[in-house]
């Protein structure tokens, strides 16, 4: 009651301060008494902006936005506080992960292993029978005080006979005996090719499944899981989105991912892009399923999906199609687990024909795409693939808007001929969570540009960034500024040398204007500019200046989506739009909520 009694008072001083007269231009919205972070080329720095009608209409000093209110003007004193463009994660699965989050039992952020049990325990007792308890990505074993994984004996006394899946990353996961039995897996049971399901010295399953490097396994296992009802993927999709605008998160590029259907696995978002609910801007790509039939999958959608659109829905880049990615064809797919050996196209004798022609599909239908690639040498024979075409073609590919996923090991050669023919990459944090598995293979040394972030900057491509969330990653942004900016791990382990990390600056531009190149919308969005989207996020604290590890703990106060508040916590807490209870009943997210902190 406090908070909103100042908060009140405050907005109430500002309004009353002024009221213009006839013929003035009249915000809707004004932010002042910030420090604002227009992120235009000159990086100006603001103390307050206006909006009108969803988009920014000026920035000056606190004075001269007060001029551009009327008694109808919302305004809202910073007090200081930092405020930047919204976020913008290049590479998140946002449909898909926003039809799990109420059944998923996040370890994101959680301090040690000692906890993550403790949650484990906890959540067994109150999941009903029909249920599992699930941990399915986001975390690193780096991360805990301890420094390690979960035992399977640890996992089991932790959850007795509720069934129970945990992933790390896409390499490995943990079933207890009670899941095993559940999914009818014993001694005898075949894994697919490339995976295996470990036994012990005395040939019995540990629970333990790995990737080595194909994560057919894992998918297998996750699609075998119950799915939440309608209603509460709805209600579902609506937590994480507000989830994620709790972090400064305004728009997401989602790239599809396994085991994730189009269209039927995207109508919950669809219906609340119908509804006018959606409070973060959507982009998506199209992910085929279907090994080996990706050619028909493509062309049945080209003919009956249009780029920019969804069906008739066309809300000023609210949720749109973008394009197909990220595994063109499964054929060519260069799996990232870094505990296994590195995945070689050499092996796949159809590999080049299969990425071939569904390139020259898209290229052909002007249809947008991103290509999933961890390792340089597959990005150099893709790029043969993706040199043929542009030349078969007559330079058409080049005028289209492309791009490589990931590029841990790009080499600089390859970098010049992505750049040749006008690509671009999105990077994301996944060293952040696997970079001590991957020197543990290819060494320190390698890991110092991986990916080599300052030269394709210096190169001028284009580069957006983001986390790869919520499977590979976790969702949350911060710790993945953190990793641009320190080239540490969520464990704290030095990866970058310093002339691969990034500047403040630097890394808050490649998750604004930068990723929004990724989706075409580079004009609209990422920065607040005049005429630019009034999506921005005040911060808890100041991005710019406070100690470097503080920034892994950013959170918002302050979230505006063209103009609209769509998450406001603390003093602003008046304004947090209202969201409904979380569901079912036993979901973890009413419990823990999302990303931890202790």
């Amino acid at each position: 009651m406090r908070y909103f009694t100042i908060f009140l008072c405050t907005v109430l001083c500002i309004a009353c301060k002024r009221d213009k007269g006839e013929g003035a231009e009249i915000a809707d919205l004004i932010v002042v008494n910030a420090k604002v972070a227009i992120m235009d080329e000159g990086r100006t720095f603001k103390e307050a902006i206006a909006i009108k009608d969803g988009k920014i209409i000026a920035s000056g000093t606190t004075e001269e936005i007060m001029d551009l209110q009327n008694k109808k003007t919302i305004a809202i004193d910073a007090k200081g506080r930092t405020l930047i463009p919204g976020l913008n994660d290049s590479h998140l699965h946002l449909t898909r992960g926003g039809r799990f989050y109420n059944a998923e039992l996040r370890w994101d952020g959680v301090k040690s292993l000692k906890r993550a049990l403790e949650m484990l325990r906890e959540q067994a007792e109150r999941t009903p029978e029909g249920q599992w308890v699930r941990v399915i990505g986001g975390w690193s074993p780096f991360q805990f005080e301890e420094k390690r994984f979960p035992t399977p004996e640890e996992i089991n006394k932790a959850t007795g006979n509720v069934p129970t899946l945990i992933l790390f990353l896409y390499s490995r996961a943990w079933l207890n005996q009670a899941g095993l039995d559940a999914l009818g897996i014993d001694e005898n049971t075949k894994a697919p090719e490339g995976s295996s399901f470990v036994k012990g010295p005395d040939g019995k399953l540990t629970g333990v499944l790995l990737a080595e490097p194909n994560p057919t396994i894992l998918y297998a296992r996750i699609a075998s899981l119950p799915a939440l009802s309608e209603d509460e993927m709805v209600n579902s999709t609506k937590q994480f989105y507000r989830e994620l605008n709790s972090f400064g998160i305004t728009s997401g590029i989602d790239a599809g991912g396994g085991g994730h259907k189009f269209p039927i696995d995207y109508r919950v978002t669809k219906r609340l892009a119908e509804a006018g609910e959606m409070p973060i801007r959507l982009s998506y790509y199209l992910f085929p399923q279907d090994k080996g039939k990706e050619y028909a999958e493509f062309k049945a959608w080209m003919a009956n999906n249009k780029v920019g659109h969804n069906g008739e829905i066309h809300l000023d880049h609210g949720y749109e199609l973008e394009g197909g990615g990220e595994f063109l064809a499964w054929s060519a797919g260069d799996f990232e687990n870094f505990l296994a050996p590195q995945p070689l196209l050499e092996n796949r004798p159809t590999w080049r024909e299969d990425l071939k022609s569904v390139i020259r599909l898209h290229v052909d239908q002007g249809w947008p795409f991103r290509i999933h690639a961890t390792y340089g040498e597959t990005i150099a024979h893709m790029l043969d693939v993706l040199e043929e075409v542009n030349q078969e073609t007559e330079g058409k590919l080049a005028s289209k808007r492309w791009l490589f996923d990931h590029a841990e090991t790009v080499q600089e050669k390859e970098l010049q001929r992505i750049k040749d023919l006008n690509g671009g990459i999105a990077i994301q944090a996944r060293l952040a969570y696997a970079g001590e598995f991957f020197v543990e293979r290819y060494g320190g040394e390698k890991a110092k540009q991986a990916p080599p972030v300052r030269k394709m900057m210096d190169m001028g491509l284009p580069v957006g960034a983001g986390t790869d969330g919520t499977r590979v990653a976790s969702y949350n942004p911060w710790p993945a500024l953190y990793w641009l900016i320190t080239g540490k791990t969520v464990g704290d382990y030095s990866l970058a040398e310093p002339a691969n990390r990034l500047t403040r600056e630097e890394a808050l531009h490649l998750y604004t204007k930068g990723s929004a190149w990724i989706s075409n919308e580079e004009t609209v969005k990422g920065t607040l500019e005049n005429g630019m989207y009034a999506d921005f996020t005040l911060l808890s604290d100041d991005f710019f200046t406070i100690p470097e590890k503080e920034i892994n703990t950013l959170k918002s106060v302050l979230t505006v989506v063209a103009g609209k508040v769509v998450y406001a916590d603390g003093m602003y807490g008046a304004l947090d739009p209202t969201v409904p209870e979380v569901i079912p009943d036993w979901s973890p997210v009413k419990y823990y909520g999302g990303y931890q902190s202790k």
